[in-house]
């Protein structure tokens, strides 16, 4: 299309009029080469006289060792920067190679003065005002009444089914209009607290803002004792009484909470600064933060060939209002357009169609199984934000898991012929749930005799897959980091001691001064004007958080020892990084329940279901913990908040959290029936339940009863070996055609994360984010990268914030009074095998099957 033909269809910015139509097409190149918008590159373009060949050089070494494997930097810059290093005909003949030597000066100039990521660059400013108050008096009073607000709010209904949670997201909507309101309100008074502050220091602005929103996000997560309170007090459970005392609680809840921050801090070099840990689970928060304090109505082209000028703010009030009108249809009035499987309508009691398309109990192969935005997010994600390569990635692994369950299921391999296809429920040999209180004494110990006469615990087909690639994917985690992210780490490791010197020879210095590297992208060299928080303060914390937490187990009738905690925390400190690192390139979290379950109920608290779950919440929870205070710490980082408001920010929000969640376990479980069928207020604690039968399942019964010698499930073992050898040899592929697409893209841990995500869900969840996906990063993107990157990230975080809101509205207003619409549209979803799940196999005759009782392993 010519300059004239664009002029016509309204298709050029006011900057391209100007231009010559060659410029255009030179620059048009250069933004999909680099994946650059225009805007990126005219302002590294600025300082292009600044950047020689033999700097360019220098700072690509860098990159390239840096993103050589980083799938989420573009492949094109990547081949780019091996034809300049690898090409000694650059250096010798520089004319020849203009094209190539000015493309990668741009390149060099968007890694060093900007972000190498253009997902990064939409949401995150390259500029810091140092200048800009952050802990304010209005961002304690804010942050601390939503964090024990929030906190108070997903504890209480933590317990409920279905159950209500208030996202942090919630929060930084509300923040606004309350910070403008002290902005307006409050006299400008100065007054000392460590300092000289004023009430009101200005402007409400994005680094307050942002503050909050990290206050809200520490305090919002519940605590994990909640879990094991519950199943000890209980009598329905284990019934251990000193398990209601606050101090146990407080104990064991301050020790988990704050394990996982000094962990968190522990590790910042490895997963928190480098440039290639982007967070993409961050950048919706970010999204959010940008539209409210940013003026950026300049035009952009965009599809449909016309120019977009509307706001960030614009769309987001437009998406937030229209999908909160649309979800009550989805969520409350007309649910089949959630639960969209039309095709069970078609036969409802065809066991095995429903077995494969059906969405509630089947594998789910649906070609268009949702017309709700809230169904891809079911694993915890915001759709349109998880970077491409990933969703992929685990969808073709999923692919591979439905064909390996259709496998076990159809030969009855295991006896899983008998059981629902996809659940997560453990059954006995009667297909009835598998009922644990069967097996135990009146001491809460297993009983061997009692089990011989029940039943042994048998799995689904999906359930069995899911537990294969759980193997796979723990493996494969430490192997690929190892491979992969070598040269990072032994990064991180030197900065870190180098660290640990300079505090003792000088004393606390800024932020990152001890690192010298060319490859750093600009946010990680503007936090350098603030005091970095030393690794001593981290490293107390997690210190004390230990002796609280040992404290918490040694100094009640546990008759668990303490060392339990300590082991728990050093299979923590092992897996915080590797996963870390997968969590801040994939967006993905590798959770560790099923190891810590393995090794916990294996190997330090065989038999004891107790000492188990302690093992667990250290092992796991304080891992999952770390995550979620390392991608805070991210979010500091891009806004620019000085390292030791984020800490005091973080830490006082979490013990807000930690107390106003500890004081409401025993107000719970003074509802009537609490944890049970008949609940008041429907309080039936499914997660509790759940984590009862988990914990005498790996517990009690332990994992050598079902993988050791002579247990059923010993064959899935394999997966381990197997998830160990899937990097290397992606890895070897790799290096043997380095320039091949198609294997760089390739994530074996996201690969093996794919089947994880059956039993319940299946592929009718996760086939919605990958065509959301396709259609944002694979289609828009390459074309409208502008566009993309001014409205993915904000549309992203409008919807997922209206739908929060929608469903609090909704229970609420319409749930807790008991008011629901009995129609067609509400109940077609849960018809036929798709209300009770129909299975291969009926029960023999004899009324079990399997082995005989008495013979069990």
């Amino acid at each position: 299309m010519s300059i004239e033909e664009k002029k016509d269809n309204n298709y050029l910015t006011d900057v391209e009029v100007m231009r010559p139509e060659a410029d255009l097409v030179e620059d048009k190149v250069t933004q999909e080469e680099l994946n650059a918008t225009s805007a990126d590159l005219a302002m590294a373009a600025e300082k292009l006289d600044s950047m020689t060949l033999e700097r360019c050089k220098a700072i690509m070494t860098q990159v390239l060792e840096m993103h050589q494997y980083d799938q989420n930097f573009p492949s094109s810059s990547l081949d780019a920067i091996k034809d300049l290093l690898e090409n000694p005909d650059v250096t010798a003949n520089p004319d020849k190679h203009a094209e190539l030597i000015h493309a990668m000066k741009l390149e060099a100039l968007l890694v060093t003065e900007n972000s190498p990521y253009a997902e990064v660059r939409a949401v995150v400013d390259n500029t810091d005002d140092p200048t800009m108050p952050s802990l304010t008096f209005r961002v304690w009073v804010i942050g601390i009444v939503f964090a024990g607000a929030g906190a108070f709010i997903n504890q209480l209904f933590s317990i409920r089914q279905p159950q209500v949670y208030v996202s942090s997201q919630v929060a930084q909507l509300l923040a606004w209009p309350f910070g403008k309101l002290m902005e307006r309100t409050m006299p400008h008074k100065e007054f000392n607290f460590f300092g000289r502050h004023s009430l009101n220091p200005g402007p409400f602005n994005k680094k307050e803002h942002m503050l909050i929103t990290i206050m809200a996000t520490v305090a919002f997560n519940t605590p994990y004792t909640g879990y094991i309170v519950f199943t000890q007090a209980l009598p329905q459970y284990f019934g251990q009484s000193y398990a209601k005392d606050f101090g146990y609680q407080i104990l064991n809840t301050i020790g988990s909470n704050f394990v996982g921050y000094g962990l968190a801090g522990l590790c910042r070099r490895f997963i928190v600064y480098p440039s290639f840990c982007v967070w993409p689970s961050s950048l919706t928060s970010l999204a959010i933060n940008k539209a409210f304090h940013s003026d950026d109505s300049i035009a952009v082209p965009g599809p449909l060939k016309r120019i977009y000028t509307w706001s960030r703010m614009k769309l987001f009030m437009m998406a937030f209002v229209s999908m909160f009108i649309y979800w009550w249809f989805p969520g409350y009035i007309f649910q089949a357009l959630s639960t969209f499987n039309w095709l069970s309508w078609i036969a409802p009691n065809n066991m095995a169609f429903n077995n494969i398309v059906g969405m509630n109990n089947g594998l789910g192969l649906n070609p268009l199984p949702t017309f709700d935005f809230n169904v891809p997010s079911f694993n915890g994600w915001t759709p349109l934000v998880i970077p491409l390569f990933s969703v992929m990635n685990q969808w073709v692994g999923m692919c591979l898991g439905f064909f390996m369950i259709i496998g076990i299921y159809w030969t009855n391999k295991w006896d899983t012929a008998y059981l629902p296809i996809n659940s997560n429920k453990v059954f006995a040999n009667d297909g009835s749930r598998y009922n644990v209180t069967k097996i135990l004494n009146d001491d809460g110990i297993f009983d061997n005799e009692k089990y011989q006469v029940y039943s042994e615990p048998y799995m689904s087909a999906a359930n069995i897959t899911v537990y294969f690639w759980f193997f796979a994917l723990y493996t494969a985690t430490i192997s690929y980091t190892a491979l992969y992210h070598r040269h990072e780490l032994a990064s991180g490791f030197r900065g870190f001691w180098r660290s640990v010197k300079k505090t003792f020879k000088k004393g606390d210095g800024q932020f990152g001064d001890d690192d010298e590297d060319l490859g750093e992208d600009i946010h990680f060299r503007l936090m350098r004007s603030y005091k970095e928080v030393p690794e001593w303060c981290y490293f107390i914390v997690l210190l004390v958080a230990l002796g609280i937490g040992c404290a918490g187990v040694g100094a009640y009738p546990t008759n668990t020892s303490p060392a339990v905690v300590v082991f728990g925390i050093i299979m923590a400190i092992l897996f915080v990084i590797p996963i870390g690192l997968i969590a801040a390139v994939t967006g993905v979290q590798v959770t560790l329940n099923v190891l810590a379950e393995f090794i916990g109920g294996g190997g330090f608290a065989v038999g004891d279901a107790l000492a188990m779950n302690y093992f667990k919440m250290y092992g796991y929870i304080v891992t999952a913990q770390a995550i979620y205070f390392a991608n805070d710490l991210k979010l500091a980082h891009y806004v620019k908040i000085p390292p030791k408001h984020t800490f005091a920010a973080q830490m006082v929000a979490t013990v807000v959290s930690t107390f106003v969640c500890t004081g409401i376990f025993n107000y719970q479980m003074s509802f009537k029936n609490v944890c049970t069928s008949d609940a008041q207020f429907a309080m039936s604690c499914p997660g509790e339940n759940t984590f009862f039968t988990a914990a005498v399942f790996w517990g009690t019964l332990g994992p050598q009863k079902l993988f050791g010698p002579g247990g059923r499930y010993k064959l899935m073992l394999l997966g381990f070996p197997i998830g160990f050898v899937l990097p290397i040899i992606t890895w070897l592929l790799s290096k043997k055609f380095p320039r091949n697409k198609w294997i760089r893209s390739f994530h074996p841990v996201m690969f093996c994360y794919g089947p994880i995500m059956f039993a319940p869900y299946n592929l009718s969840y996760m086939w919605p984010m990958v065509m959301l996906t396709w259609f944002s990063w694979g289609y828009i993107k390459p074309r409208y990268l502008a566009f993309w990157s001014r409205y993915n990230y904000v549309l992203a975080a409008a919807w997922s914030a209206a739908i929060a809101i929608a469903a609090i509205v909704i229970f609420f207003a319409v749930q807790i009074p008991d008011v629901s619409i009995d129609w067609w549209g509400n109940n077609v979803p849960y018809q036929g095998c798709e209300n009770a799940a129909c299975v291969l196999l009926e029960i023999p005759e004899k009324g079990y099957f399997g082995r005989e009782p008495g013979t069990y392993n």
